[in-house]
């Protein structure tokens, strides 16, 4: 097979650009292509991301999510220092608002420690010191913490990649992968693309595009909407910084947080309901594809009948605004519901496994160099939720090191 190029991207978000950028730094003068279905680039989870760059307290010690949000915040700061594009490291408090949190709070201030993260621990009198609307019975503070702007730094990526020859397609919808012995045939939008080897990034569509490549990924993609509101610009005075409180640890977010973002805005949420589409980022937006693949999924009730009551308290403050404001007040006491504006919603692409469990980690399959009998010409990142915008620079060289491994071995 004659290759238009030896490694070719799916997804055009931050986790498919920093790829595109590791490859195009790893191996001058390698053919690289990236496709992306929208018009633009990351515009989905990349641009509907709240701006933080993420310490790694919260991830289980030795995951790869502890070790690239670590690595990853310091080489954020550093890249966007070395780029000019606008950053700030501010810390964070995570505070509990009961006594009940207590030792949630102290096993987080543990694994902190362990993931080599600087904890400062807080009494209810010293969390004023640095946020003086904000209630709590005691803090821990997180120095590393930080915003950005992750659209700007995923444009970034892209250039730095196109500078070194990397071709970005948008608008270039995958519609069939015919893999062969010889090579990979992507058929587009566009028309038709061939390479050695087929990277899939493509977030909340991974699982898709794994089963149109003919893997079996084991997961099913199942989205789930943050909804955010923000403060009115004569409130946003009420926090300083970033909040948040002590997350459940059965379920992976984090709970409704405060969060200054670069721009000065301040957001507030977000909660968790599932969405009626893979990009539905509205109650309104319903896809029929989409759901069914949703309910048609064993997972996804094996999730369901786990978690229905956490899940009954993020609808219920989906649909009143009187419940979200008052899950807001248990930290930030001042605030009303006229000081709350809707903001933009985005979607969790959240890997579910068929027993229901949620995948805690990030996930790759395919081509894996420890495994000679994985499949070939083929590298698939299942699971890459928050904080992959924090880790997309690790994230981006290890999958740029595996579909080099593909590459060498033949595909």
């Amino acid at each position: 097979m004659a290759y238009d190029y030896d490694v070719l991207v799916v997804g055009g978000g931050i986790v498919g650009l920093s790829t595109a950028f590791a490859l195009t730094n790893a191996r001058p003068g390698l053919r690289v292509g990236v496709l992306e279905k929208e018009r633009a680039l990351a515009t989905h989870q990349t641009g509907r991301n709240s701006g933080v760059i993420h310490s790694g307290v919260y991830y289980r010690p030795g995951s790869l999510k502890a070790r690239y949000a670590t690595e990853g915040a310091a080489s954020m700061v550093n890249f966007c220092r070395e780029y000019g594009l606008p950053y700030e490291v501010t810390g964070k408090l995570i505070v509990a608002t009961r006594r009940e949190e207590l030792p949630g709070l102290a096993e987080l201030a543990l694994r902190g420690r362990r993931n080599e993260i600087p904890v400062e621990e807080l009494t209810a009198a010293r969390i004023a010191e640095y946020e003086p609307e904000v209630a709590g019975v005691a803090a821990l503070r997180i120095v590393g913490t930080g915003i950005c702007d992750y659209t700007a730094v995923a444009r970034s990526y892209a250039r730095l990649a196109r500078d070194k020859g990397a071709a970005l397609h948008t608008g270039s919808e995958v519609r069939a992968v015919d893999r062969r012995a010889d090579g990979v045939t992507v058929q587009t939008a566009a028309g038709e693309l061939r390479c050695s080897v087929l990277v899939n990034c493509a977030g909340l569509h991974s699982d898709r595009l794994a089963r149109m490549a003919g893997d079996d990924p084991g997961v099913r993609i199942v989205p789930f909407r943050g909804e955010y509101y923000e403060l009115v610009p004569a409130r946003r005075g009420l926090v300083r910084g970033l909040v948040y409180p002590v997350p459940d640890p059965a379920f992976p977010f984090l709970g409704v947080h405060l969060t200054r973002g670069i721009h000065g805005d301040v957001h507030v949420g977000p909660n968790a309901v599932p969405a009626l589409a893979r990009e539905g980022y509205d109650w309104h937006t319903v896809r029929p594809r989409d759901l069914a693949e949703t309910l048609g999924f064993p997972g996804t009730w094996q999730l369901a009948r786990r978690h229905w009551r956490y899940e009954c308290g993020e609808l219920h403050r989906s649909l009143s605004k009187r419940a979200f404001t008052a899950a807001v007040q248990r930290l930030l006491p001042a605030v009303g519901a006229q000081d709350l504006v809707p903001a933009t919603a985005g979607v969790r692409a959240q890997a579910v496994a068929r027993d229901g469990s949620l995948l805690d980690d990030f996930a790759f399959a395919g081509f894996d160099p420890a495994d000679p009998r994985s499949t070939r010409r083929l590298v698939h990142v299942l699971n890459a939720p928050s904080p992959a915008a924090t880790a997309s620079l690790p994230i981006g060289r290890e999958v740029a090191r595996r579909a080099l491994a593909a590459l060498a071995a033949g595909g």
